[in-house]
């Protein structure tokens, strides 16, 4: 665990771009209040923590899971954005099947290459026997 409260906070620099995406332009916010969003966001995120490890303990898993974090959301009356969660849940579901089948493809290629490769090595070496071969066959020839 951490050894000071601080270590628990989020990276200021998280919490500066997520404050600017929210804000409109124009609109500054100061030092102490950035300060006081980062701590009660730590907060959040360790309660959140806190209510799906619950979720996670009841069904004898020691693994978190998201089912386990959207139950946490609507136990602690955060209702409105269990849907949101599951957009951003699928997309990214989407997203990590996409480069899976991506790194796939790509790995099928790279053994298909090689077996091409092999293939002309192979016919190469046959090729250069099939000449030795007709050489020797010629020198008989000449004897």
């Amino acid at each position: 665990m951490a050894e000071r409260p601080e270590d628990l906070n989020l990276p200021n620099a998280v919490i500066t771009r997520i404050i600017k995406e929210a804000l409109p332009d124009g609109v500054n916010i100061s030092k102490e209040a950035r300060s006081a969003i980062s701590r009660a966001a730590s907060v959040f995120v360790l309660y959140a923590t806190s209510c799906a490890n619950n979720f996670a303990m009841k069904g004898k898993r020691k693994t978190l899971n998201a089912g386990d974090v959207l139950s946490a959301m609507e136990e602690m009356e955060f209702q409105r954005f269990v849907a949101p969660l599951k957009e951003s849940l699928e997309v990214y579901r989407r997203e990590q099947k996409g480069k899976k089948e991506a790194r796939k493809d790509k790995d099928k290629k790279a053994d298909s290459e090689e077996q091409d490769k092999s293939r002309e090595e192979d016919n190469d070496d046959d090729d250069e026997r099939m000449e030795e071969e007709d050489q020797n066959d010629e020198e008989e020839v000449d004897n």
